[in-house]
């Protein structure tokens, strides 16, 4: 089978990691990345074997060499990151979350629509064992009817005015940068469907972000999401499904572990689901996959529920007033 080619668009810890899940995908190859200098493309090049090395974004979306780019850049620059890269017939797996508001995103399915090219949030939770499983149990009926999702992702990092995650430029705060996965954790099994309701409330920090928050989402029969996140402060890193007839917790962390606890029955069984390599290969295996059934979007991540997610979130801060300069 013809391998894949792919190019990562900006150097840093998760695009590192990416280029790891790539490693154990026989037939995924990364042959070129791009920064915007040309000592932290040859470093990262030199560290994964790739062999084409770009100074510019612009260099390597015009790579005729390239299939496909993982754009690994903070969440504010994705929109622009990404349009280049489709301005250039190149498919396109963005970090998530997608972009940093619903607008931004709109803009990138428009581009992704205009020049007929894939496009996908890399929400790598999503496409590990786990979480097909959860699905499947789901489904099956396993637990009856869902009642609540409870999730959270919160840690206690060091307060550095100067850091990307209290920097409001780059979209730092809680919600954004771990606080997606929970609401994309609910958006999944909620089936992708849009909250009714929303409330939330949240502690801004000095340098204005949100250094924790908690959100309780609405749905139809009055179903209930729950969940929380934070920067500032430690939490369990669980998400858990409240049924008619039983419960599922995908168990710590839940983003990116190996096991699901299910009470149904009268019974309770740890279910061990583990990864093949660190776990960001999937997502690649599921843009691959839906490039040779020559698909422009996803089916587990349908860019209508990326777009949703973003709305989600929005409604989640609108009444902390957090506005991100970009958007002023």
């Amino acid at each position: 089978m013809k391998k894949i080619r792919w190019g990562i668009l900006g150097c840093g810890n998760i695009a590192k990691k990416f280029a790891a899940g790539l490693t154990v995908i026989p037939d995924a190859e990364l042959v070129a990345v791009g920064s915007r200098s040309q000592e932290k493309a040859d470093a990262f090049a030199n560290e994964f074997g790739a062999t084409r090395r770009h100074a510019s974004y612009e260099a390597l979306a015009a790579d005729a060499q390239v299939d496909a780019i993982y754009v690994a850049t903070p969440h504010v620059f994705h929109r622009e990151n990404s349009i280049l890269c489709m301005e250039h017939g190149k498919a396109v797996l963005c970090e998530k979350p997608i972009s940093i508001n619903a607008a931004d995103t709109q803009a990138m399915i428009d581009s992704a629509r205009a020049n007929k090219v894939f496009l996908m949030e890399a929400m790598w939770t999503r496409f590990l064992p786990t979480m097909t499983k959860l699905r499947e149990l789901l489904a099956a009926g396993t637990i009856g009817d869902v009642r609540m999702i409870i999730a959270d992702f919160g840690f206690r990092s060091g307060f550095n005015p100067q850091g990307r995650l209290f920097d409001p430029a780059l979209g730092g705060g809680g919600l954004l940068d771990v606080g997606v996965y929970s609401v994309s954790f609910t958006s999944m099994v909620m089936g992708g469907k849009a909250p009714l309701g929303v409330v939330s409330q949240a502690e801004i920090g000095a340098t204005g972000i949100d250094e924790q928050a908690a959100w309780i989402l609405n749905y139809e029969d009055a179903r209930l999401g729950i969940g929380y996140s934070a920067v500032r402060t430690g939490t369990p890193h669980e998400a858990t499904v409240l049924g008619t007839d039983g419960r599922i917790r995908a168990e710590a962390p839940f983003w990116s572990g190996e096991q699901l606890t299910v009470t149904a029955g009268g019974k309770t069984e740890t279910l061990t689901l583990p990864k093949v390599g660190n776990g960001y290969n999937y997502q690649a295996v599921e843009v691959m996959n839906c490039l040779r059934a020559g698909k422009l979007e996803s089916e587990i991540m349908p860019l209508a529920e990326s777009l949703q997610i973003q709305q989600t979130m929005e409604r989640i801060r609108a009444p902390w007033g957090l506005v991100y300069p970009s958007e002023k």
